[in-house]
């Protein structure tokens, strides 16, 4: 039984279709779960949380090698398959919570014992919380090794853009103070059903030991960044200003003239090194 026949005849056993409010998508597609699980690094050393496991597709391949694997699914139906399927495998759990509720850090904590040395996220995301449940994991400085997923391909490409770079997007800057992304394999929507509108990409993150350059004041560095994309057909000096970083355009232009930036730049060519100085001097 191939992966599309097997996950059929848990659909038709369970009598259950992909629900489209959570994002399911189901993955058929076997080289590209062996894709996540080769990229990810998975040895028995490794605690590995997996974020919306939905059948356990990539949950099958995970168990193969990891120490402990840890599942994260909403979807209560989702759960009790889940539960079914591996409740044979010791180093199976399963949390029938929402991820961005959930504590990590105590998660991994208490699950940090003997044998286990790294701790990774591996996941097939949904789509419509991409965003949300990326910055969590970094926001929240959780003691991981790496985070490789599966996302669409438009916000891979603006996930690990170089600042400065043709898909740059605020979300791009976080990305790259603490991590070093990079696009593992491309995927067709036919790898899934049902095919979703839009062709999808496993990324890798590898989280940085620590942040990328040093910021006096991450706050205010961040909140310089997400004004400055609010308006992003502005200039620069025209975003900050309209948010309310600077309370004249002279004084927004004198700031980048100091610091050697051009007067008429937009927000998403700087890089963050011109974003920390300008930070600094707010």
């Amino acid at each position: 039984m191939n992966l599309y026949e097997e996950t059929k005849f848990i659909m038709k056993q369970n009598n259950i279709t992909a629900n489209k409010s959570l994002g399911q998508n189901f993955l058929i597609d076997e080289n590209v779960v062996d894709c996540i699980v080769s990229s990810a690094e998975i040895t028995e050393k490794d605690l590995v949380i997996e974020i919306g496991p939905g059948l356990g597709t990539l949950t099958k391949k995970l168990l193969e090698k990891a120490g402990k694997v840890i599942c994260i699914e909403l979807d209560p139906k989702m759960v009790k398959i889940l539960t079914n399927r591996f409740n044979l495998y010791e180093k199976f759990e399963i949390l029938n919570e929402d991820v961005l509720k959930v504590d990590l850090k105590e998660l991994i904590n208490k699950n940090k014992k003997d044998g286990i040395e790294h701790v990774k996220i591996a996941a097939n995301l949904p789509y419509y919380i991409t965003t949300p449940i990326i910055m969590k994991l970094l926001e929240d400085r959780l003691p991981i090794d790496s985070i490789t997923v599966m996302i669409q391909k438009e916000v891979a490409l603006r996930l690990a853009e170089t600042p400065g770079g043709k898909e740059t997007g605020s979300i791009t800057y976080t990305i790259w103070y603490y991590t070093d992304p990079k696009i593992v394999l491309e995927v067709p929507n036919n790898s899934f059903i049902p095919e979703p509108e839009v062709t999808s990409s496993v990324i890798k993150f590898d989280i940085l030991k620590k942040p990328r350059i040093k910021v006096e004041n991450e706050e205010k560095f961040f909140k310089l960044i997400k004004v400055a994309f609010l308006q992003k057909r502005k200039t620069l000096v025209n975003a900050l200003v309209n948010g309310k970083i600077f309370m004249d355009k002279e004084s927004a232009e004198n700031c980048l003239k100091n610091l050697g930036i051009d007067t008429k730049i937009r927000g998403e060519k700087l890089t963050l090194e011109q974003y920390n100085e300008i930070a600094k001097n707010i």
